[in-house]
């Protein structure tokens, strides 16, 4: 008689039993872990516009703050010339939020506005971060404005008004 060479079907199904009972664990994690990494881009891209918002006001001060995230940027794939339509403070993938897609950057979409403006000059700005897909992408919303603390909204929506970004609580640093 000979003898069979290879596995038994129970083997096999040990096999991939045991996989799918690794996997189930170690998937959620990495989910976790990439929300994680996309909240911290999140913050991070925030910190980058509020520096190119002081820079930005520096550079222009007839102007005063920029009022949108294109205006400190450039466009995709074309090179910046600094100007008051494109000051070229931030990169071009946070400017265009990812357009012509409208992917967002990094799991987030970031909207930036005018805060208050007095005599023709922007003396105020805004800027918010939501995650693209709540849950998935990231849980926080993170918000702030021409004071530059950082601010988050652990329900993922945050504020696009001044006064409204004032009621969350600063991001613990």
């Amino acid at each position: 008689m000979r003898k069979q060479k290879g596995f038994s079907l129970i083997e096999l199904l040990i096999v991939v039993a045991i996989i799918l009972i690794i996997a189930a664990i170690a998937i959620p994690n990495l989910l976790r872990a990439r929300m994680a990494a996309n909240e911290s881009s999140a913050v991070s891209s925030i910190r980058v516009v509020t520096t190119g918002q002081v820079t930005y006001q520096n550079a222009y001060p007839t102007t005063g703050y920029s009022g949108t995230l294109l205006a400190l940027g450039g466009g995709l794939g074309v090179p910046c010339v600094p100007s008051v339509a494109t000051g070229c403070m931030i990169d071009s993938v946070l400017a265009n939020n990812g357009n012509p897609a409208n992917s967002g950057k990094s799991g987030y979409f970031f909207v930036s506005g005018v805060g208050t403006a007095a005599g023709g000059l922007n003396i105020g700005y805004t800027i918010q971060a939501t995650p693209i897909s709540p849950n998935q992408t990231g849980i926080k919303g993170f918000c702030a404005e021409e004071d530059a603390v950082l601010r988050a909204d652990a329900a993922g929506v945050c504020s696009a008004t001044e006064a409204g970004i004032l009621g969350f609580n600063p991001l613990n640093q």
